[in-house]
């Protein structure tokens, strides 16, 4: 009798301790470690010589990371950046009439039927560079999640877009266009810091934080049509971003959990 209890106890005991490794088990659980395919948004507060020719702006591009299993993150990012404000006073003032109207992102002018049209204008431009940064964890059961800090470098590019669709005004056409369109591009730093979660299904993967983008830029024009001169002036473009990211990861399976599937 008391033979078959213990084989009994024997038998409930390696249960239960079967359920505890196949639903979550005490001890230290390993990093998860692969490729992630990450999207990201941002709202961005412009600051310096990116704050005297624009108003607030948004980013909007993938990255590709990958992830070691010490949570060191490694890899590429591109950044298309757009927004509709544009504060240059002094674009196209050269043909404009004393009867156009203007406001940050439309100016009317006379097209080549005598029709007064308005043309809308934007800001555009994008970044690329590589990144490379860790997550700190402090959790021991959920170790991929936590602090993530990202750093990137890598070459960024803006402008003025001037928006005539039909092409009816004759000094917008062609390389006249160029006079007017502020090119600037040049190397960018970019730090991120925020919070990043993987649930353990990996189906709920994301990081929110904030960042900062500053871009030593300058002018590209030869000449610029409005104001009469070369636009060669080297710019400081800071970008304050809030960013919120959603991780799609292809993480390489761990033997446990291969064990347990």
């Amino acid at each position: 009798m008391r033979l078959i209890l213990l084989i009994v106890l024997l038998h409930l005991s390696t249960i239960v301790i079967a359920q505890d490794d196949l639903f979550g088990p005490s001890e230290n659980k390993t990093s998860r470690h692969g490729f992630m395919l990450n999207g990201n948004g941002s709202i961005d507060i412009p600051g310096a010589d990116m704050a005297a020719r624009f108003s607030n702006s948004f980013r909007l591009g993938p990255a590709l990371l990958y992830k070691t299993t010490s949570n060191w993150l490694f890899g590429a990012k591109f950044d298309f950046i757009f927004g509709k404000n544009v504060k240059e006073d002094s674009l196209m003032i050269n043909i404009r009439d004393k009867y156009t109207t203007y406001s940050q992102n439309l100016y009317e002018f006379i097209n080549n039927d005598g029709q007064r049209i308005g043309v809308p204008v934007y800001q555009r431009g994008y970044a690329v560079g590589l990144s490379a940064g860790r997550i700190f964890s402090k959790s021991k059961s959920h170790p991929d999640n936590g602090i993530m800090v990202l750093t990137s470098v890598g070459f960024m590019q803006h402008r003025i877009n001037i928006f005539d669709k039909d092409k009816s005004v004759m000094q917008l056409r062609g390389q006249y266009l160029k006079g007017y369109d502020r090119l600037s591009n040049g190397l960018f730093v970019e730090q991120y810091v925020g919070y990043a979660y993987f649930s353990s299904n990996k189906l709920v993967n994301f990081t929110v934080g904030a960042d900062i983008m500053a871009g030593f830029t300058q002018g590209r024009r030869d000449y610029l049509y409005d104001v009469m001169r070369p636009d060669n002036a080297k710019r400081l473009d800071i970008l304050f971003g809030v960013r919120a990211g959603w991780f799609i990861p292809m993480f390489k399976r761990n033997s446990e959990d291969m064990l347990f599937e």
